[in-house]
Formats: structure tokens, C-alpha cells, sequence
């Protein structure tokens, strides 16, 4: 093992080789920075080629080994060898920002940031900028292309970026490039038994850390997946474009960040705002025309085949139907209702295709400006709904008065869809004709950009389906309120196989972090055109209300499902979908999770605990509940008989007064949870 000696310049380390190493064609050279905490270090420095490199450590213990960082470009050389470094002086930063709706109401964003400049000592002389953001809790990186004489017009085929883990363990992890887009089951496998994963990716190491690979801020960027390259070794594959290059970019300009979270345990994983932070602050102001809410909807009965999209004898979006929703979601407290069919262009072949949509234009049997009207009537509001069949190049074409119709009828945030395959998305080519393209493509990228801008100059919020994925957006452009993004509850009505019991820990732990999903929870009705039915409890249909976090929840279930069953339906009407805290109290990567999260603008309480196939009795101490206060717990558990497998209905549902002194035993059955509000109800008696 090589000796290394340290020389401090403020914060950074340049490190010097103790030996020389034969064939040297260029000096390798080191340097280091650290997080405020010192807790990671990450080191840059090139090898005898002048290959950019990195390594990351945590608590002097290697986390990623060295690792490559660089590109391929399509029309000049890589930028991959024969470089040197320059690094800078860290930078702290410590500040903490405030959400106008989330998982938590203010984060802390503590961060020091650290900029190496990798340059060529020879040839075209181009320079690119790394900039690592180091916080306790991981790390963000992304390359920064200067204005140069050398490299203007910059078209990066692939990068040479490289995560290269340091142990072997357990991963987490969904298929890339196959035609479902996202739609996948995870795979719970050794960390050298991955293929080509999409992220997040988590791993857990044979020491117990836990890693999560993922990317922030991406804007007119391709998407990237990874590709394991050898052993534990990940790199970087980014989403194909609509030419030889996967991205074209005019310099100045800066990649995504690519990010690592890291944790020893599973719950400071869960609690990390790494990738929220890594984005920058809100560019748009004052959003508060959306308020977050819970909704029903035109929708389940279709996935059932008791209703159709399209015209006909069974059309789901009729005026009725849509009055009949407004006036349940009235009645109950429910801010919305969403009708999907309503508008024309459903008939025929839209998967795919999308090219006869209007999204002006309603089907006969559907009047939106009555349904509107009404709806205004009841204080409720109508959710738009767009789907596009991957049709984007169509879409745009009818952006901007589809979102003037909404803004006049008072819609104020819509559902997007593009139900295509992976490689079936439609834009606009470099020629102004219609090319296909990948859904994480660049175009695709500018693509919901354009109609997340377009909502906010008509104050529309966007939940997008089959979308770009979520890499944190919502800080800076907060009209970005939900996306899908993963298999959604519709998999337990026709999937064949539906989702599993261990579907929604594996969420937590990959999807989840990335940010909100609209997963349409609130099943009672079991059995479905799956055969598996729905694979969990009812109690733990009411826990993902809280597990999964949202500010825009549907109640996804039929109505008449909830009109009989009104005890465990009390739990959905009361569960709030804003909140100013949120923790994790346990979990274990992919078998469960226990999440308790406080309501914005009340000390009302909510916790979520879910498991997978195995039944679990796990203990919650009730210590973040306020000290001398005493709350009414209106637990909704799981009976002694239920099972996924067979009795999901039977539910227990109990009051019982607590402090924040007092343990819980939560006793999770066969793919169940459980589900408790905590309510203030006075100051705790004294013994």
C-alpha cells in the first residue's frame, strides 16, 4: 500500500504520491475536500494517463473506490485523458429554505461546495469544471462547461462517469431500457448480479451502509440510467437522442447533478433532502392558487372495465357521473374530482399515438362548463386530465388554449399522460417534423418543461404520468406537484402479476426518494381483474396515505365501496396530505417502514407503517409528540386474521389516549400496516 502525505491549503488537501509508478505519462496529482461535519470526504485527482478521477469516503472508509469521470462526444475527442486539476477553495453554505407545501415545511440546506477544474495540457486544451456539494448525508457532483474557444457547440455521446462501489451487498434496483418505461418490479439481488438499472438505485453494503444513486436538477439533459460494468462497478448511461448524441448543448451550460446519498442506517436514508436541496430555489414565487388536496375520481372503474375512456354505452366522463363524484367529494371534505375521458380523441388507437386528441373539445355527453360550475358551486375543483398517447409534437400544438381553458373554468392543476412505449415518445425534430424518442430523452426533458411553464403562466400544477422522472424539480418550479413515474395501484386491478406485497417498502426505498408519487391509494374492493387482487390490507391501504408522500392524494376507490365501509373511510377524509415535519421511526430496505409526519399548520400527528409479505411487530416510540400533551390515538390496524392472502378486510379500528412517553407495538400482518392519527386533546395528567 502506497504512503500518502497531507499538505493543508483552507480546507482542501493536496495529496502527493510516495512512489513513481513505470510508464508515467502525466504526474498524477490529489486533492480532497470535506462535508461541514467531516463525516464524507471526497478526494479528485488524476491518474499516469491525466484521467479524471474521484473517490468518495465516509468516516475515513472508502465508500466509492476510484472512480472515472469524463465524456464521449460525438464530432471531437473525448475529454478523458491527459488532463491536470485545479482545486479551489471549499465554500460553506448554511441556510434553510421554505417549501410552500411538502413533506416538511423547512429544510436546511448545510453544504460545502468545492469546484476542480480538470483542463488538458495539451491538444485542443478544453477545460471542464467539477463541482462537488458535500453534506453530512451525501454528496451531489456535476460537470460545468465554461465559455471556451475550444469547445462551443458541445454533443456529449456518452459519459465516462463511473460510481464504483467499494463493497458487494444487497441492491435495489428495476430494469433500464425496456419498452414499459418505468413500469417494472424492483429486483432484490447482490450488488454484481445488477444489469442496466434505473435510478434510484439503492444498495446496502455488507457493512450495513446504505447508498442511493440517483441525479438532481435535470433540464435539458437526457436522463441517465446505469450500467454495470464489472464487479460493483456502475457507470453512467445516458438516454439516446434524437441524433448520434444523446445531448446537445451550446457552453456555458452544466450537466445534471449526479448524486449519492448515504447513510449508516435505513432511516437516515429515508430522511435525506439531499436531492430537493441539490435543485435551485424557486423561480416562480407565489404558487398558492394550488392548495393541496385529496380527490375522487372517473378513473378506478375504468381500470376495472366497468367504464370506458372512450365514447359509447359505458363512457366513464359523462355530466352525470362527474355531478355524482363532485357531489360525494362535497360532502366528504374532498378538494377534488378527476374525470379522465371527458375529452375527444379516445376512439380508435390512441396508445402510442395520440394524434386525434383535442383537449378543447369534450365529447357530447360531457359538459365541462356545466361540471365546472357546479363543482365551483360545491368548493370543489375539477382536475384536468391530458393524455397525450406520447404524443408531445401533437400536444404542443394545442398547449397553450388548453391551458387557457382550464385557467378560465378555474382548473387549477392537471394530470398528464404519455402512454407510449419506452422509444415511442413523438417531438418535434431538429427539421420541425415529428421524430420519434425515448421518454427520458433531451426532447422529452424540454418537453415537460415547456408544459410546466405553460401551466404557471395560466396557474395550472402538474402531476404527470409515464413522465421524465423526478429528479426534485418541485423546489424551483412548485407547480410541479406529483408525477408516477413507477408501476401505480392500477397494476393491482388488471396486472398480470399485479403488485406484490413487498411492492410499496420497495417504493420507499428507490422511487420515493427521488420525490412525491401519485400511487392512488384507498382500495376496500379487493378482488379485481388481477389475480392476485389487491395484495395488501386494508389497514395498509390507509398507512400508504402517509407512507407515500403527496400533496395531491386520489381516494382511487369506487364510491360505493367507501359509502360502505365508512369506518375505515373516516381515516382517508381525515389524513392530511400537507405536512411541516416528517421522520422515519424504522425501517429496513425493501421488508418496511414506519414514517410519522405532523400536519402544516397543527400539532396533529399521522403515522404510516407498512411490511411486505412477512408479518412484523414493530415498536414506535411516541417521543416526537409534544411532552406534556395528551393526544387521542384513532389507531386503524390490522386484525388478528388478516392476511393479503386472504382476509385483507379485517381491520381493527380503536381509540386509546397517549403521551409522548408511551411505546406502541405495531402489529403488522401478511402484507398489512397500520395507520394512527394522533389529535391533541389536553395537557398530560400529572402522576
Amino acid at each position: 500500500m502506497q504512503r500518502r502525505s497531507f499538505l493543508a491549503l483552507g480546507g482542501v488537501s493536496i495529496l502527493a504520491l510516495g512512489a513513481t509508478r513505470a510508464r508515467a505519462q502525466t504526474a498524477p496529482n490529489h486533492a480532497r475536500a470535506s462535508s461541514p461535519g467531516g463525516v464524507l470526504t471526497v478526494e479528485a485527482f488524476t491518474d499516469n494517463d491525466g484521467r479524471p478521477m474521484y473517490s468518495v469516503l465516509r468516516q475515513g472508509r472508502v465508500v466509492v473506490a476510484p472512480s472515472k469521470l469524463g465524456f464521449l462526444l460525438t464530432d471531437a475527442p473525448a475529454i478523458e485523458r491527459g488532463l491536470t486539476l485545479t482545486a479551489g477553495q471549499p465554500v460553506t453554505v448554511d441556510d434553510t429554505w421554505e417549501q410552500p407545501w411538502g413533506e416538511r415545511q423547512f429544510i436546511r440546506n448545510h453544504y460545502n461546495e468545492w469546484r476542480v477544474a480538470y483542463a488538458e495540457t495539451g491538444g485542443l486544451r478544453r477545460r471542464v469544471d467539477v463541482v462537488f456539494r458535500l453534506y453530512d448525508d451525501g454528496l451531489g457532483f456535476r460537470y460545468e462547461f465554461p465559455q471556451q474557444a475550444g469547445l462551443t457547440t458541445v454533443r456529449i455521446g456518452s459519459e465516462i462517469t463511473e460510481f464504483n462501489l467499494a463493497e458487494n451487498g444487497e441492491a435495489l434496483w428495476c430494469p433500464a431500457w425496456e419498452w414499459n418505461r418505468e413500469e417494472y418490479l424492483y429486483s432484490r439481488t447482490p450488488i454484481d448480479a445488477v444489469g442496466s438499472a434505473q435510478t434510484p438505485m439503492t444498495v446496502r453494503g455488507q457493512s450495513g451502509l446504505h447508498v442511493s444513486i440517483h441525479e438532481a436538477a435535470c433540464i435539458d439533459y437526457a436522463g441517465m440510467n446505469l450500467r454495470r460494468s464489472e464487479e460493483t462497478k456502475f457507470r453512467a448511461q445516458l438516454t439516446p437522442g434524437l441524433t448520434n448524441a444523446a445531448v446537445v448543448r451550446e457552453a456555458p451550460f452544466n450537466t445534471p447533478w449526479r448524486t449519492l446519498q448515504i447513510s449508516d442506517s435505513a432511516s437516515g436514508l429515508l430522511d435525506s433532502s439531499l436531492i430537493l436541496n441539490l435543485n435551485e430555489p424557486n423561480t416562480l414565487g407565489d404558487v398558492s392558487w394550488f392548495k393541496p388536496m385529496k380527490y375522487v375520481g372517473v378513473w378506478w372503474e375504468m381500470h376495472l372495465d366497468l367504464k370506458t375512456w372512450n365514447s359509447g354505452p359505458k363512457h366513464g366522463a359523462t355530466t352525470e357521473n362527474a355531478i355524482k363524484h363532485i357531489d360525494f367529494a362535497a360532502k366528504h371534505g374532498l378538494g377534488g374530482v378527476l374525470v379522465e375521458g371527458w375529452n375527444k380523441g379516445w376512439d380508435g388507437q390512441w396508445f402510442a399515438n395520440g394524434a386525434d386528441f383535442s383537449f378543447t373539445e369534450a365529447y357530447p355527453d360531457f359538459d365541462i362548463e356545466a361540471v365546472c360550475a357546479h363543482a365551483r358551486s360545491k368548493g370543489v375543483q375539477l382536475i384536468g386530465h391530458h393524455e397525450t398517447g406520447g404524443n408531445a409534437f401533437h400536444y404542443e400544438q394545442q398547449l397553450e388554449p388548453a391551458m387557457a381553458l382550464y385557467e378560465r373554468l378555474g382548473v387549477h392543476s392537471v394530470k398528464t399522460g404519455y402512454v407510449a412505449d419506452a422509444q415511442g415518445a413523438r417531438v418535434a425534430g431538429p427539421d420541425g417534423q415529428m421524430v420519434m424518442a425515448w421518454h427520458e430523452s433531451q426532447a422529452m426533458a424540454q418537453h415537460h418543461m415547456r408544459v410546466v411553464e405553460a401551466g404557471y403562466r395560466h396557474k395550472v400544477a402538474v402531476n404527470a404520468h409515464e413522465p421524465f422522472k423526478d429528479t426534485g424539480l418541485r423546489r424551483t418550479y412548485p407547480n410541479i406537484i406529483s408525477r408516477e413515474g413507477q408501476r401505480g395501484m392500477e397494476y393491482s386491478a388488471w396486472g398480470n402479476p399485479g403488485n406484490p406485497p413487498e411492492h410499496e417498502p420497495n417504493l420507499v426505498f428507490t422511487r420515493l426518494l427521488a420525490g412525491p408519487m401519485d400511487y392512488t391509494p384507498g382500495i376496500f374492493g379487493m378482488e379485481t381483474r388481477s389475480p392476485g387482487g389487491v395484495q395488501t390490507t386494508w389497514a395498509k391501504q390507509l398507512a400508504l396515505y402517509v407512507v407515500i408522500y403527496s400533496p395531491i392524494q386520489m381516494a382511487a376507490d369506487l364510491l360505493v365501496n367507501y359509502e360502505a365501509n365508512p369506518g375505515p373511510f373516516q381515516f382517508i377524509k381525515d389524513v392530511p396530505v400537507d405536512w411541516s415535519e416528517s421522520r422515519t421511526l424504522d425501517a429496513a430496505m425493501g421488508d418496511y417502514v414506519v414514517t410519522v409526519r405532523k400536519q402544516r399548520g397543527t400539532d396533529v400527528w399521522a403515522l404510516g407503517a407498512v411490511t411486505d409479505e412477512h408479518p412484523r411487530v414493530l415498536k414506535a416510540p411516541l417521543d416526537f409528540l409534544d411532552a406534556g400533551r395528551r393526544y387521542r390515538a384513532e389507531i386503524y390496524r390490522d386484525g388478528p386474521d388478516a392476511d393479503y392472502r386472504g382476509k385483507r378486510e379485517d381491520i381493527v379500528i380503536e381509540q386509546r389516549e397517549v403521551t409522548s412517553s408511551d411505546t406502541l407495538t405495531l402489529a403488522l400482518a401478511p402484507g398489512g400496516g397500520q395507520a394512527i392519527r394522533f389529535v391533541p386533546v389536553g395537557r398530560a395528567r400529572r402522576g
